[in-house]
């Protein structure tokens, strides 16, 4: 029997997904999701952001929820950091990994973290410098597939960023595509040039489904070998620049997809679902997930009355 080929899928729901809800959800609460989630199979699960708790209220209780959360084996930690003192909170709470970002064009970043792109290279390679071996590095790249506010992004430009990072020792890189812009040729061309001139480095991809592209992004990103990504349980999150739009592609949606395919996502899909199902009592409304209200592919119904016996 042919092994299964092995895809990685990283769940930012608790982090990407409840920054941005317009409720506060308490502490506990987080802390009983993510260990749920862990023992569902995840490879990594951004827990949080060591941002200001004046810039998102939402995660103020960072510290809390990484220091009681329960870690299961094999399961990468990571958080959020914006700067060298959020580095520092972070380890303080022992985190597998350091995730910083940034957006490709310059407007998106000044809109969204107020620091122009050479600023925010100037942070990550302070927050290099502090992290050392204490914790892995990966960086994201915002916008790397197209800005709601300059249009089109060069591949160029993303991959001079690539190189800045990998320069600093960054062990890992996300793709972002952060207002569901990207379409599956551009996405498996850049992956492609990426893998062929840093095939060690760590590449993820992260899709939004502001233009229900976020599936056919993920397939075409297989095929240019990419084998890690971000997703969000029930389709949480999304990104202030394109309201009223979907989330991140959507956890269990993926699995589903990946798992039928003939994929080996190492997590296990009804319990995956079960959490998901709990998502709006939650957070206090629908969300876009849909194999969590149709059921998987396997489910079966009664046969019709009308049908027996004939």
């Amino acid at each position: 029997m042919q092994e299964r080929q092995r895809v990685y899928i990283q769940e930012v729901s608790v982090r990407d997904g409840f920054q941005i809800e317009a409720k506060f959800v308490p502490t506990e609460q987080k802390i009983e999701l993510i260990n749920a989630l862990s023992r569902t199979g995840l490879a990594k699960i951004e827990v949080t952001s060591f941002t200001s708790p004046k810039a998102i209220p939402n995660l103020a209780d960072a510290e809390a929820v990484m220091s009681q959360i329960d870690r299961m084996p094999g399961v990468v930690y990571a958080a959020l950091v914006p700067n060298v003192r959020g580095c520092e909170r972070a380890l303080a709470c022992n985190v597998d990994e350091i995730n910083l970002f940034m957006s490709a064009s310059r407007t998106h970043n000044l809109a969204n973290i107020r620091m122009t792109p050479e600023q925010s290279l100037e942070q990550f390679q302070k927050v290099a410098d502090f992290t050392g071996d204490k914790a892995m590095l990966n960086a994201s790249v915002s916008t790397a597939f197209g800005c709601p506010f300059e249009g089109e992004v060069p591949a160029d430009r993303v991959m001079d960023l690539i190189q800045r990072y990998v320069d600093m020792g960054i062990q890992g890189v996300s793709l972002c595509d952060t207002t569901g812009v990207a379409n599956p040729t551009q996405v498996r061309e850049l992956c492609e040039r990426v893998r062929k001139r840093w095939p060690s480095l760590l590449l993820t991809l992260h899709f939004h489904d502001t233009r229900a592209m976020g599936l056919p992004n993920v397939m075409a990103a297989l095929s240019a070998g990419v084998d890690r990504f971000d997703a969000s349980l029930g389709g949480l999150g999304g990104c202030p620049y394109a309201p009223g739009a979907s989330g991140n592609v959507c956890t269990e949606d993926m699995v589903h997809m990946l798992e039928a395919m003939g994929y080996d996502t190492g997590v296990a899909l009804e319990p995956l679902l079960d959490i998901a199902r709990l998502l709006p009592e939650i957070v206090g409304h629908e969300v876009p997930g849909q194999v969590m209200k149709a059921g998987p592919y396997t489910r079966r119904y009664p046969v019709p009355e009308s049908v027996k016996g004939m």
